[in-house]
């Protein structure tokens, strides 16, 4: 079996490692695999899923599953400059700086784009896209350095439009229109003609301008991500029917996007409008490493959602130090009914240690008491016919703190507890569980005593990346639903908040973080085009970036800063 098929195929699983990976590691066992570089170091390996790889720590390079940051909130395809004007996008756009993304590229890795749509396209009809990687059709050439999926440049794109019937000759397209919306109000343009003066300056809503997006004059490369194999979605116990994507494929999607990257000439926006909960929120999961790598290089910004977790009731942080006696803490998840299975992660801090008992709602324990520290157990609770695996990671690779995974297959409805017990001295230091988001949970299933704060979803606590909290543009308030900061071991994110509530698109009007990010990623779009494309700031990084945004943005009297839900030094986007 080649490379390609061992990518497609549900008999190999995808592994994620920090080095180049070779048969002789599995000895005299015959084994197939392929590593592919994933760039910054990271390798994807394609290996079958029969073959242990490295006992339990294998668990924990198994790649994290992300779900899409946004849905419609209706409204139908109506458009308003509310929004970029709020945000200071509008005034910018216009004389006398007329930024518009020009000369910079936008990378979205998502649903993939309805190339057909003309905010997509330039004034004379050709498409403003340069290229489209779409991972789900494999009957056509891969990218360069990639293996499987079909690249779909300008050239063909333009003829496709040429075209009577466009997907015939391209056709990759975004059936769910996610990514589509976030292209669209990051980088979308439809000035009917107002194009024909070949300026923004006198446009506005219902007077030639069908729609504006915040940098309408920047170039867009897209990858359509593929639907993560059956056998994770199964790791992970997510249900049939959301929309799950693997961390294996965003990294290779990334690598692709970096290569439209050229320094001091051709600035990068990276938009990423996807989350998860998976990991230790401190900016150590792998994604975030790699982000974080990217943004080594000149020229290049990585925004990211927030995601809407705040009000999810997902997050859950307590302290085995504060009960009198014997220090354990109860911790109760409501479980709705027809729950086919969730997975929830607690995470210490170092130096102490933790075991975990499981409680059914019939009140039946397992382990009766305080656990064994690092042992493995999978136990099935006769009454409620249900099954549950604790999986122990005393040293979590990324983080080198503690991680234990808890599965929960088959759940009955009702008041299921895990009790915690700090192992040895008491250090005082709190614990974090984190259930999946709410997209990858049934309805109903959440924490009864959850904590809002920390809920960024990763990999929103990278250093550097630009992470975006959601308020409301029409009356400046927070969203309650967007994630709020810190990091589990104080790292300060968010790092700026953007409106993220009824945002105009091309698809409707849309709530969600995503939509917060793709406004940012025009505002990043629009500063390197002021600082590479024109020359004012040649030698920009990503923190550069981010910290010129975070300084330009307006502080709220009545906050305290740093802010866990506006943002780095309490700051929002803002015209004010």
């Amino acid at each position: 079996m080649n490379c390609r098929e061992m990518a497609l195929s549900e008999d190999y699983v995808d592994i994620l490692l920090d080095y180049q990976i070779t048969r002789e590691v599995f000895g005299e066992m015959e084994v197939e695999l392929c590593s592919v570089p994933a760039g910054q170091g990271m390798y994807v390996v394609y290996v079958n899923r029969n073959v242990p790889v490295g006992g339990s720590g294998s668990l924990y390079v198994i790649p994290q599953c992300f779900g899409l940051m946004a849905e419609g909130s209706g409204g139908g395809r109506s458009f308003d400059t509310f929004a970029l004007t709020d945000t200071g996008i509008r005034q910018t756009q216009l004389p006398p700086l007329s930024l518009t993304g020009r000369g910079v590229v936008i990378g979205f890795l998502d649903t993939g784009i309805r190339y057909e749509e003309e905010v997509f396209r330039y004034s004379d009809g050709t498409t403003r896209i340069m290229s489209i990687w779409d991972q789900t059709i494999q009957e056509g050439e891969p990218p360069e350095g990639q293996i499987f999926g079909t690249e779909y440049k300008r050239e063909e794109i333009n003829a496709a439009l040429a075209s009577e019937n466009p997907r015939q000759l391209v056709p990759t397209t975004d059936t769910i229109g996610h990514g589509t919306a976030l292209a669209s109000v990051a980088a979308g343009s439809n000035l009917l003609r107002n194009r024909q003066t070949g300026s923004i300056a006198g446009g506005t809503a219902g007077d030639g301008m069908e729609f504006l997006g915040a940098a309408p004059d920047a170039e867009i490369v897209v990858v359509k991500l593929r639907e993560a194999k059956e056998y994770l979605r199964d790791f992970r116990l997510i249900p049939e029917g959301a929309h799950t994507y693997s961390e294996s494929d965003i990294l290779l999607a990334l690598k692709y996007l970096d290569s439209f990257a050229i320094n001091l000439r051709r600035p990068l926006v990276v938009c990423f409008g996807l989350g998860t909960n998976q990991g230790s929120h401190t900016g150590k999961s792998i994604l975030s490493r790699y982000m974080q790598n990217m943004l080594e290089s000149r020229s290049r910004s990585i925004v990211v959602c927030g995601g809407n977790e705040g009000n999810s009731a997902g997050h859950f942080e307590g302290n085995t130090c504060v009960r009198r006696g014997e220090p354990y803490e109860d911790v109760e998840i409501r479980v709705a009914e027809n729950t086919t299975g969730f997975v929830a992660e607690l995470w210490g801090r170092i130096p102490q240690s933790y075991t975990v008992s499981v409680i059914s709602p019939s009140g039946e324990a397992f382990p009766s008491g305080m656990g064994t520290l690092g042992q493995n157990f999978r136990h099935r609770f006769l009454y409620e016919k249900s099954t549950v695996n604790v999986i122990y990671n005393l040293v979590e690779e990324g983080s080198g703190e503690e991680r234990i995974l808890i599965r929960f297959e088959q759940p009955a409805a009702g008041i299921w507890t895990i009790r915690v017990f700090g192992v040895g001295e008491c250090t005082n230091d709190n614990f974090h569980i984190w259930l999946p988001i709410r997209n990858f949970r049934t309805e109903g299933t959440y924490f009864l005593k959850p904590t809002p704060y920390t809920t960024l979803t990763i990999p929103g606590y990278a250093e550097e990346i630009i992470t975006v909290s959601s308020y409301n543009d029409e009356n400046h308030s927070f969203w309650p639903e967007s994630g709020r900061g810190f990091g589990k071991n104080g790292e300060i994110s968010p790092g700026i908040s953007a409106p993220g509530v009824d945002i105009p698109t091309i698809n409707g009007r849309m709530s969600g973080s995503s939509m917060a990010a793709a406004l940012t990623a025009g505002a990043a779009a629009q500063f390197l085009q002021w600082a590479v494309v024109e020359r004012n700031e040649e030698f920009v990084f990503g923190r550069d970036v981010r910290n010129y945004l975070i300084r330009g943005a307006v502080r709220e009297e009545n906050l305290s800063y740093p802010n866990r839900e506006w943002g780095d030094n309490g700051i929002i986007v803002s015209s004010e």
